[in-house]
């Protein structure tokens, strides 16, 4: 007995979308990432980072700057 079954990739809104394509979209409207690293020693914080970084294109935030 044997079956078959088809692997049908998932498509947002039925279509493609490149990398280059949603890397646009993204630095155009920008991106926030954070996070945060501590480093313990026997159950003892010794040092806490809290990283955040904004990611955008310099075209857009100018724009926005002006406006």
């Amino acid at each position: 007995m044997s079956v078959e079954l088809e692997h049908k990739p998932a498509r947002a809104a039925s279509r493609d979308v490149a990398l280059i394509d949603l890397l646009d979209r993204l630095l155009a409207g920008g991106v926030v990432l954070g996070g945060d690293i501590t480093l313990a020693a026997a159950d003892i914080d010794l040092v806490h980072v809290q990283l955040r970084a904004l990611i955008t294109s310099v075209e857009p935030a100018m724009d926005r700057a002006r406006a």
